[in-house]
């Protein structure tokens, strides 16, 4: 198990805002190297099963339905400890109660639309990454 690799999804309506530039620059000022990136618009399969994990949810629906609305940026992101440390800088799931300086606090609109996922464990980040990603698309330093 790596720790040194998370997954992000700039999310939909950060996309359709024209958020993805500023987030990736914060995303790379803060040490992070973007290993493999790419533009998707997101089946409702690939988004059922991305977060199966919420399945018997009652927003489950709800968080397919957004994540499928439009294109969204999926990227698999290296550094050192790069769990902790990317959920350390999006922040928490809601804007409000989010840190300043985090992306979620600068970027998100609510709870719901906030912006960005990330990975909450190095076994989570290697099991999205390989939804998105061969091995061949993935590049480490």
């Amino acid at each position: 198990m790596r720790n040194d690799l998370t997954f992000t999804i700039i999310k939909p309506s950060a996309f359709e805002k024209n958020l993805t530039g500023a987030i990736l620059e914060t995303i790379t000022r803060n040490g992070f190297k973007i290993a493999a990136m790419k533009m998707v618009r997101m089946t409702p399969e690939k988004a059922g099963l991305f977060y199966e994990v919420h399945k018997e949810r009652p927003f489950f629906n709800d968080l397919v339905e957004y994540m499928t609305s439009g294109p969204v940026i999926v990227a698999a992101l290296q550094k050192e400890n790069a769990v902790n440390d990317f959920r350390s800088l999006i922040g928490s799931t809601d804007p409000a109660d989010a840190a300043y300086g985090t992306i979620r606090k600068m970027f998100a609109e609510s709870k719901s639309a906030n912006a960005v996922h990330g990975s909450d464990s190095d076994e989570n980040a290697e099991r999205e990454i390989g939804l998105f990603f061969s091995e061949e698309e993935i590049y480490l330093k």
